[in-house]
């Protein structure tokens, strides 16, 4: 629940996670995170972009996402294993808490054998 301010929220299922540079190494510092920095999408044609990542940022383009900004005194509710990425839109305070895990998934998003 968003309790004052506001954030963008970009949410991907769990089908998606390959095309997002999702770490699957357990035993990374980053295991279950995306490598990627997704506030490069505005430096595509910066010339000093290593080719590696613009090519990542190219086909994270492609994943399936929905993206809303929850504003206080709203609630999001984010399914097991999808991504999100969140970037603060104003000073915020929120207060998340964790519903339990969706084993089975879904047969068109996925689930975590996806992730």
């Amino acid at each position: 629940a968003m309790i004052s301010g506001a954030k963008r929220y970009i949410l991907s299922p769990p089908k998606a996670c390959t095309k997002l540079g999702i770490v699957t190494q357990r035993g990374n510092p980053i295991f279950r995170h995306s490598m990627l920095n997704f506030g490069h999408l505005n430096e595509m044609d910066n010339p000093e972009m290593p080719e590696g990542e613009r090519e990542w940022l190219k086909r994270s383009s492609e994943a399936l996402a929905v993206e809303t900004v929850l504003k206080a005194g709203e609630v999001l509710y984010i399914p097991s294993h999808w991504f999100h990425y969140i970037t603060s839109l104003q000073k915020s305070a929120q207060c998340n808490v964790r519903s339990g895990v969706d084993l089975e998934g879904d047969p068109y998003f996925g689930g975590k054998v996806d992730v």
